[in-house]
């Protein structure tokens, strides 16, 4: 069978590999870690990755930012509460409640309820390739293991 293309030069063998690359995925919140958070990751295309951080106290606890990825955070349970630049409160969210943080904006947020933060991040990469965040720390990490520790992924 020939390759059909589509008016914008899409081949039948791009879509065939596009769907061989999509993968299910669930989520169950790691048990035993030693660290104060740890990432999940759930899945990644060319242009989107998804993670689950679970933080037991503390967070992303020094002011950074992201060259190449805009973050869409959304609180499963608990609650954050995400900072700006000398500590500017840019928000405290809960449950089902996020922000959408835009490449270069600069901030850093940390577990502010009584139970673990389960938080999602979706990122999305600029279309340059590049499958880096491109995180530059604008001030010294607080904590000295609030980095996001250990990966684990997603069944």
């Amino acid at each position: 069978m020939a390759a059909v293309t589509n008016t914008s030069g899409v081949t039948e063998e791009t879509h065939r590999a596009a769907e061989a690359a999509i993968k299910h995925f669930s989520y169950k919140k790691p048990t035993k870690f030693e660290r104060k958070k740890v990432s999940v990751m759930l899945g990644q295309g060319d242009l989107v990755r998804g993670m689950i951080q679970v933080a037991k106290e503390g967070g992303e606890n020094n002011l950074h930012y992201h060259a190449n990825v805009d973050g869409f955070w959304m609180v499963l349970k608990g609650k954050a509460k995400f900072y700006g630049p000398g500590d500017a409160l840019i928000g405290e969210i809960g449950p089902l409640e996020g922000l959408v943080i835009p490449r270069f904006a600069r901030y850093w947020f940390e577990s502010s309820g009584d139970e673990d933060l389960e938080i999602l991040l979706v990122q999305a990469f600029d279309q340059s390739g590049l499958t880096l965040s491109g995180r530059t720390d604008a001030a010294p990490r607080k904590l000295a293991d609030a980095g996001a520790g250990p990966r684990f992924s997603a069944e």
